[in-house]
């Protein structure tokens, strides 16, 4: 055993501390890691320093070693991109160039020109006629986004966009042909109800899970078939609809005049722009949604609560944050902007919920708000694309290609883009985790250089 002044023996911790420095905390035996400090894992309940914007760190996803923890699926869900300026310019190109690449190829494979092809849906979708049905169908495309893209911006699958906003088209039409109102009372009783049932029957999924921890994922899926069970159920002429004279459809009563939303070609012919068609008047109200959800996403408390719930509930629950609140107040508003989604066609051109109202636009729009990054702009240059391959899919029968063909195009668009996008997001945390490396070992240096230099 050695004495205390040997040289030669172990040197003591106490003494070679400096005077006021804290003992480190000593190992438990039953939890060796729980007293050493984790370097390499983040501290998740506060946001990156020096972050632009309210968002929390991972709201990028990169500059931070412990960035790269986000699981790829919930990035891709909430959007998460390279920050850099040309990054963010060159992915989407990258995968379009690469989309349609993949898109002659499968055009070619079933015997088609790959450049008349495109070219005839080109001419077609550019005539007077389809410009206005392209622009109809994103509307309706670009609503059910956002309500798709309010949950994922938490993380959170809403597949129930459909049965909500199906069941809300139904019961509020039921209730403007019942009611006659003077404008605008008319109209918004329509619009407001449809938010109000659309919004309450996402609810429901939201509930589910925070209180008894049922996946969004099941419990929309089975709230959709409730909701079609519940249609067909009341779209009955013994209760809440009545059958046409000379027809086998059956609707709801028809919407009077006081209650329906004029089109815009009025508006845009006093711009110069003489259509065709009619063009849903309620086209701003999308623009207003829209705007309403960047600003409230990107520049208010409720938006940087949403985002951190989703991240780490952990976190935003040791920041004040309840992440079931959250939850529940997340899903009824998607609920909410779902039941806007049958507004433009019901108040704007048919005026009535019959059998033949669209269906199947809430899975639509998952497709669109992937494509578009759950951003506004990106949404609506998503659903113009989309409405435009659905719009000219007719034609491609006339040059001997089947029209099935633009829903793979379709899916092969939506896959590249975010396979790309993930693959550039990781690369460039991959690069900004190296310049950090550097810059501590520079640091490392400096500060053994000084060390060498006092002594």
């Amino acid at each position: 055993m050695s004495r205390p002044d040997d040289p030669t023996g172990p040197p003591d911790p106490a003494a070679a501390r400096p005077p006021g420095t804290p003992e480190p905390a000593k190992p438990d035996p039953a939890n060796p890691d729980a007293s050493q400090p984790d370097l390499g894992k983040p501290d998740e309940s506060r946001p990156e320093p020096g972050a632009k914007g309210s968002g929390p760190a991972a709201d990028a996803g990169a500059g931070a070693p412990g960035a790269e923890t986000v699981p790829a699926w919930k990035a891709v869900l909430q959007g998460l991109g390279p920050r850099g300026l040309g990054l963010r310019i060159g992915a989407p190109l990258l995968a379009l160039v690469i989309s349609l690449g993949i898109t002659m190829i499968l055009l070619r494979v079933t015997g088609a020109d790959p450049a008349s092809s495109i070219q005839s849906m080109i001419d077609y979708g550019t005539t007077d006629n389809s410009i206005v049905d392209i622009v109809n169908r994103a509307t309706r495309y670009y609503l059910s986004a956002v309500a798709v893209a309010i949950g994922f911006r938490m993380a959170l699958l809403n597949i129930g966009v459909d049965g909500q906003y199906r069941l809300a088209a139904m019961l509020s039409a039921a209730l403007g042909g019942a009611l006659t109102l003077p404008a605008p009372f008319g109209q918004l009783l329509v619009i407001v109800a449809a938010m109000l049932i659309g919004g309450l029957w996402a609810a429901i999924a939201g509930v589910l899970k925070v209180t008894r921890g049922v996946s969004e994922v099941l419990s929309t899926i089975m709230l959709n078939a409730i909701a079609t069970g519940l249609i067909a159920y009341l779209l009955n002429d013994d209760r809440l609809a009545e059958v046409r004279p000379g027809s086998n459809n059956v609707a709801t009563p028809r919407i009077p005049g006081d209650g329906r939303v004029g089109s815009l070609n009025g508006f845009l012919s006093s711009l110069g722009l003489d259509l065709p068609g009619r063009v849903y008047g309620l086209l701003p109200l999308a623009i207003v949604v829209g705007v309403v959800f960047w600003v409230v996403v990107n520049h208010t408390r409720f938006g940087f609560d949403l985002k951190v719930s989703g991240l780490s509930p952990t976190a935003a629950q040791a920041s004040g944050v309840s992440a079931k609140r959250m939850i529940v107040i997340t899903m009824v508003a998607s609920g909410a902007v779902a039941g806007l989604i049958g507004m433009p066609e019901l108040l704007g051109a048919s005026y009535e919920y019959s059998l033949n109202f669209p269906a199947g636009l809430g899975f639509t729009g998952i497709t669109v708000a992937l494509l578009g990054r759950n951003h506004p702009v990106g949404i609506a240059l998503a659903a113009l694309l989309f409405a435009f391959l659905d719009q000219t899919s007719d034609v491609l029968q006339e040059v001997d290609v089947p029209k099935e063909i633009v829903g793979v195009m379709q899916g092969v668009v939506v896959l590249t883009v975010v396979i790309v996008y993930e693959l550039v997001r990781r690369w460039e945390i991959r690069l900004q985790q190296r310049a950090v490396a550097d810059e501590l070992a520079t640091g490392h240096d400096l500060a053994r250089g000084a060390a060498g230099s006092a002594s």
